[in-house]
């Protein structure tokens, strides 16, 4: 064969090699798609139930819910840099099927539970590993992988904003069911939504799109410090701060909106239609961030994703601020569900892609599991503090207005974040 005979082979052989790649990369950001939908839908349900939950189980009162879905959005959080290592070290597959495992049995507790102890037990800490297991810190740490370098912005925005499909059509289905059933049957519908995913997990397996190896045994020494050198970088700190409120913002509304909109929303519909209406509005938002997250990708990468996200926090106080300084009425709430629902997961890929730029591919789940648990607290404490006050003071005011100021300052921390690698550490870059 002559000289030009081999280099074209050789080229066509490239081509072959990165065309299967690409559709590699592609399967899994459709099951890794699939996977988040569910995850999240899922989660977002309990704000619907948790008025019909707490009138059965606690004579109306709302705390005790509130409380089992804020230590679900903590155990999320605590859970994640584990799941994070799971995957690093053993493989993304049974970091994933933990989490489905523990994802199902959360709901089916949380169906037969009577007790505060037994929610907090299922639809807290069980439930909290599931999402823990199932959603961004492992997922979007496969769709990093397994992305070539050039595309892994796209990639993330991809994947982060088919995951809120579910978003959009599980509060949708819940808000017709909780009508005809009663909120046990409706979970127990909600829990089969989760079998799609057991089809999906098997799809997601990524090796390092840029040749480095998985974490192995000698590594595993060395996570500790990896960490604690990662949150020596004093950017990696402020966006984990910063996270904290996006994960406030988000769990709060999830939560609590339904029971904002049936309480305090100036119409002539009834209790549980204006519930059903907190629902859509949620549903709304899970749509609108479709696009939301689509566009703030595209804006990261014209303009520095640090700049992006500080105007995200920002609008997010802005929007905030606006609707409860105006009478709540069912156009108010789809507004304001929309104009969130555009800033909702937006931040996400921007923030894992910030990760990445600062550290690499090969510690992603790690790395990305502490940024992920700083969000977790903020939803922590969104959710909680929002039961706690509405029980003590009929209200939400307080909490709206910490919202407001939390976004401020996680707009100014953000705009301190440098947009460059870290100084070396060698885990991360695999020395």
């Amino acid at each position: 064969m002559t000289a030009n005979g081999t280099t074209i082979a050789r080229d066509n052989r490239a081509r072959d090699n990165r065309g299967n790649e690409n559709r590699g990369s592609l399967i899994i950001v459709l099951a890794g798609s699939v996977v988040l939908a569910l995850a999240f839908g899922v989660r977002s349900v309990f704000g619907g139930i948790i008025e019909p939950l707490s009138s059965d189980l606690f004579g109306g009162s709302i705390e005790v819910f509130s409380l089992s879905i804020a230590i679900q959005n903590l155990v999320w959080g605590l859970a994640q840099p584990g799941f994070g290592i799971i995957a690093d070290k053993f493989g993304d597959r049974r970091a994933l099927w933990l989490g489905f495992l523990c994802y199902v049995a959360g709901m089916l507790v949380t169906v037969v539970g009577t007790t505060p102890l037994a929610q907090h037990l299922g639809a807290g800490l069980l439930v909290g590993m599931g999402i823990s297991g199932t959603a961004f810190g492992v997922v979007l740490a496969v769709v990093g992988r397994a992305a070539p370098v050039e595309k892994r912005g796209r990639y993330l925005g991809i994947t982060s904003a088919m995951g809120s499909t579910g978003q959009v059509v599980l509060p949708l289905l819940v808000s017709w069911l909780i009508e005809w059933l009663d909120w046990r049957m409706t979970l127990v519908v909600v829990t089969f939504a989760l079998a799609p995913m057991a089809l999906c997990i098997p799809f997601l397996r990524a090796h390092v799109a840029d040749g480095s190896p998985r974490i192995d045994d000698a590594d595993s020494a060395s996570i500790t410090q990896t960490v604690r050198k990662a949150f020596g970088h004093s950017s990696y700190t402020l966006l984990s701060a910063g996270f904290f409120v996006c994960g406030f913002h988000l769990a709060f509304i999830t939560a609590h909106l339904p029971n904002y909109v049936q309480n305090f929303c100036v119409s002539t519909a009834s209790a549980a239609e204006l519930r059903a209406l907190g629902l859509q509005a949620l549903a709304l938002a899970g749509f609108a961030n479709i696009f939301g997250t689509l566009f703030a990708s595209h804006l990261g990468t014209r303009f520095p994703k640090p700049y992006v996200l500080a105007a995200i926090y920002a609008l997010r106080a802005l929007a905030i601020l606006i609707f409860i300084s105006l009478p709540v009425t069912p156009a108010s709430v789809l507004i304001f569900a929309l104009v969130m629902g555009g800033l909702w997961l937006s931040t996400v890929p921007l923030t894992s892609a910030l990760v990445l730029t600062m550290f690499g591919p090969r510690a992603m789940g790690t790395l990305f599991g502490f940024v992920f648990l700083s969000h977790q607290l903020g939803g922590f404490a969104g959710v909680w503090l929002g039961g706690l006050f509405f029980d003590r003071y009929g209200s939400y005011d307080q909490i709206w207005y910490l919202a407001i100021g939390l976004g401020v300052l996680s707009a100014v921390a953000h705009l301190l974040v440098q947009e460059r690698a870290a100084p070396r550490i060698g885990l991360a870059y695999g020395e």
